[in-house]
């Protein structure tokens, strides 16, 4: 897929540590950290040596460039719409605590959710569910393959007038699976739903327009395709969430907190828009340099070139791994599926565990997922490894 104006990636595995002789397409469970996000650590750790001359604003600072980078790579005119958040769970969280107030909430409403979604998308609303005598609806995915297409269809017409909260994620985290986000949130605007999006496993390697989806919440955790650190993420609150309760009452969150001289003239008025979802100690002097980091990288590459390359480096492996009796969902552009994390179905007979053992033998890393390996190359990849990849299931299928 070559896009016209922008120059092609090439690999870039020069800008990372991996070592020579494995074959990492894992990236789905975590990145690893390129050269420059790995001495943003080294750096912020030595300042952090010797604190002398710190400064309240030193504080915030870093949360103002990291808000303003994901902001440009997601699209969002507004950066004090993002907050800083430590987990997906926390994010849901914030939304669970506020769907007891969102307009014409009542018993008997649904929450429209995926099949075999992402566990932090599901547990968030059990509690909120019980108080509210909401129930969950669940869309099963197709029988028949391919599957992408079937599955947004079906989507669409489980949202309707009894439905309170639509998730939806940009692809399927186990299948990468995409849904079609326009057609989602108009959907949900239009019978008066709330739409949340867990971005983890696109955003930084896709394409991600906020404006034209127009969700209510976006999540995206840090150390997957953000290519960030552990324990660090940013969440995106429209306008729905701007007088609502977060779940703590950090003293950051409140107006003029960064005068520490007055912080015991204790402040009832909360920051402006999502700065009150923050989680406490959100200046994370190691990480958030980290981050800002890696989202500069991420701004270099751009995501339309990342999903180009990931494309080109394994369009050859496909054909090749169905004559040996796996399916791979075709691309049908937001209906299909992603170039940067794909679910390779085995063969009915084949064990997905077994799989990955014997491709860890031979240092290939993917993940297994119900009767799928998911497939997750990223730019530090060459042709080797799918050349690795595609061996090792010749012999073992």
């Amino acid at each position: 897929m070559l896009i016209e104006g922008i120059t092609p990636l090439t690999t870039q595995k020069s800008k990372f540590s991996l070592p020579e002789g494995i074959h990492y397409l894992n990236c789905a469970t975590r990145a690893p950290l390129s050269k420059s996000v790995e001495q943003a650590g080294h750096d912020a750790i030595s300042r952090d040596a010797n604190p002398f001359g710190l400064r309240p604003d030193d504080f915030f600072s870093g949360s103002v460039r990291v808000r303003a980078l994901f902001s440009e790579l997601i699209n969002n005119p507004d950066p004090d719409r993002i907050a800083i958040v430590p987990s997906v769970s926390y994010a849901m969280a914030v939304v669970a605590r506020n769907l007891p107030n969102k307009p014409g909430i009542r018993a008997g409403q649904t929450i429209v959710l995926l099949d075999s979604e992402f566990p932090s998308d599901v547990y968030a609303w059990d509690r909120v569910n019980k108080e509210l005598g909401l129930r969950i609806k669940t869309v099963p995915m197709p029988d028949e393959f391919p599957r992408g297409a079937r599955w947004n269809e079906q989507l669409l017409e489980a949202i309707g007038p009894d439905t309170a909260l639509v998730l939806a994620p940009p692809v399927h985290w186990m299948y990468g699976i995409q849904f079609d986000l326009e057609a989602i949130g108009k959907r949900a605007r239009e019978v008066g739903a709330w739409f949340a999006v867990d971005g983890t496993q696109a955003i930084g390697a896709l394409p991600f327009d906020l404006t034209a989806c127009q969700p209510d919440v976006v999540v995206c955790a840090g150390y997957k395709w953000l290519m960030g650190p552990y324990s660090l993420g940013l969440a995106y609150f429209g306008p729905a969430f701007d007088e609502g309760i977060p779940l703590e009452e950090g003293w950051m969150n409140r107006l003029d907190s960064n005068q520490f001289h007055r912080l015991m003239d204790y402040q009832p008025i909360y920051r402006p828009k999502a700065y009150r979802y923050n989680v406490g100690e959100q200046s994370h002097f190691i990480q958030m340099p980290m981050l800002e980091a890696s989202l500069t990288q991420l701004l270099d590459w751009k995501p339309e070139r990342i999903q180009a390359y990931t494309e080109e480096l394994t369009k050859n492996a496909w054909p090749a791994l169905e004559q040996l009796g796996c399916q791979v969902e075709p691309i049908n552009g937001s209906k299909g599926r992603s170039h940067h994390l794909v679910g390779l179905w085995l063969p009915e007979y084949a064990d997905s565990l077994a799989v990955q053992q014997a491709l860890l033998a031979q240092k290939v890393a993917v993940s297994p997922r119900a009767r799928a390996l998911r497939i997750a190359p990223h730019v530090y990849n060459t042709p080797a490894d799918i050349d690795a990849l595609v061996s090792v299931l010749t012999e073992v299928l």
